[in-house]
């Protein structure tokens, strides 16, 4: 591989990525960049599974704890955040290795992505009719207009649906028109990391009581007051704010859906190159340039 090469490791939540990207960042000398959206508020650390001091005095990471919990941070603030770091790590000549499972955000950081200007008199009109009607009333609007937006957008996830609706908006064009095809940013090896789905749900459900042993519930609750709306869409901070006495089961429920939707995301990529195992990983590294 060259000297100043990035690679990308994706695939569902669980799977196993940061292991991987800490196994290649050793073996060719590189720093990480994470491509997790909640990874960036300070304080959210057991729920996210952010890497652990240990590892990130062993490993260089960047993108990590840019933003406090009260702070919205969307893709395009990700974008130039990652954008940034990469540059500042293959400037040096380093290695980059993105890793994360936030589909969106990472594609944002890989691809030539361009995100439409926003209006706050329109965002604040759509995010009152989210308040008065709900998002699965705006979820079935922007279905009539952008029914593959819709496809992609949870119906619970109100502050995407506002988005797309005000993108519609503004430009007249469905808010995917406005992601365009696909076009890298810079040239990239990427890799899905898989097991499987039976391997995946298992390593769910026990990386959910572990993170109820480390205290998410405390964690939750001492950050709640000052979350931003961005910030509690994250799943296991969502459930304990709903209800911290059910919200452990369907915290592995909610998990092992979205691992379903990033392996979806992820899989359509037909640029991805996907292991099960990280002796795939290995060989994907050994037979192919960046």
């Amino acid at each position: 591989m060259s000297n100043a090469a990035l690679i990308a490791i994706v695939g569902p939540t669980a799977a196993g990525k940061s292991a991987v990207a800490m196994s290649i960042a050793h073996r060719v000398g590189a720093e990480i960049v994470n491509g997790d959206a909640f990874c960036l508020y300070r304080g959210m650390d057991i729920g996210t599974a952010k890497p652990s001091g240990a590892d990130r005095a062993a490993i260089a990471h960047h993108v990590i704890d840019t933003h406090d919990v009260s702070a919205e941070v969307d893709v395009a603030t990700y974008q130039h955040l990652a954008r940034t770091a990469v540059r500042e790590v293959l400037g040096r000549g380093v290695p980059v290795v993105l890793a994360g499972g936030s589909g969106l955000y990472v594609q944002a950081a890989l691809d030539d992505l361009q995100f439409p200007a926003t209006d706050r008199t329109v965002r604040a009109r759509l995010e009152q009719e989210l308040a008065d009607v709900g998002s699965r009333a705006l979820h079935a609007r922007l279905a009539a207009v952008d029914p593959v937006a819709a496809g992609e957008i949870q119906p619970a996830n109100g502050r995407r649906i506002v988005r797309a609706l005000e993108v519609n908006e503004l430009t007249g064009q469905p808010f995917t028109a406005s992601l365009g095809q696909p076009t890298a940013w810079l040239p990239s090896l990427r890799i899905g990391f898989d097991p499987g789905v039976a391997a995946v749900d298992s390593a769910i459900e026990a990386r959910v009581h572990l993170m109820w042993q480390q205290g998410l519930v405390d964690e939750v609750q001492r950050l709640g007051p000052h979350m931003s709306r961005t910030a509690r869409l994250a799943v296991g901070y969502r459930q304990i704010l709903e209800d911290p006495q059910t919200a452990r089961e369907r915290t592995i429920t909610a998990t092992r859906q979205l691992a379903r939707k990033q392996r979806k995301w992820f899989r359509r990529d037909p640029r991805v190159r996907w292991a099960q195992t990280p002796a795939q990983v290995d060989q994907i590294l050994g037979t192919l340039e960046v």
